[in-house]
């Protein structure tokens, strides 16, 4: 009996030893990309807007799941607000963009990516609104 409950409390104790670096956690860092990609495909389109209350709802939803994990309030916020890993998430969103065809400076390349992005509906298509 004693040995089954050792084996219980360690194993409690174990996801929040397990965990990984936040900025290496794949879902937050796959849906955070996402993110930014659409932010930069709504400052480069004209004729493409960001759904800012979606994107607020997946933030918390994504805050939530982290919390979840067993990530810490203070370890979530300082990931979320930290200007390194912000100017990381851009180049990675840059990178995708480009390997996709956009191209800075030509809004076209832009548009016909988000338009593709909304069409799959893809997390950062659902983040995004065509006006056209």
């Amino acid at each position: 009996m004693l040995r089954k409950l050792t084996l219980a409390l360690t194993l409690a104790a174990t996801p929040a030893l397990a965990l990984v670096p936040i900025n290496e956690d794949p879902v937050i860092h796959n849906r955070l990309l996402q993110g930014f990609i659409g932010d930069a495909i709504a400052n480069n389109c004209p004729t493409i807007k960001p759904r800012t209350m979606r994107a607020l709802g997946e933030l918390n939803n994504l805050r939530d799941y982290a919390l979840k994990q067993g990530y810490a309030a203070d370890v979530v916020r300082d990931f979320v607000r930290s200007k390194e890993e912000k100017a990381k998430f851009k180049a990675e969103a840059a990178e995708w963009l480009k390997a996709r065809g956009a191209e800075p400076g030509k809004a076209e390349t832009y548009c016909k990516i988000g338009e593709e992005e909304i069409a799959k509906g893809t997390l950062a298509g659902t983040l995004l609104r065509s006006t056209k």
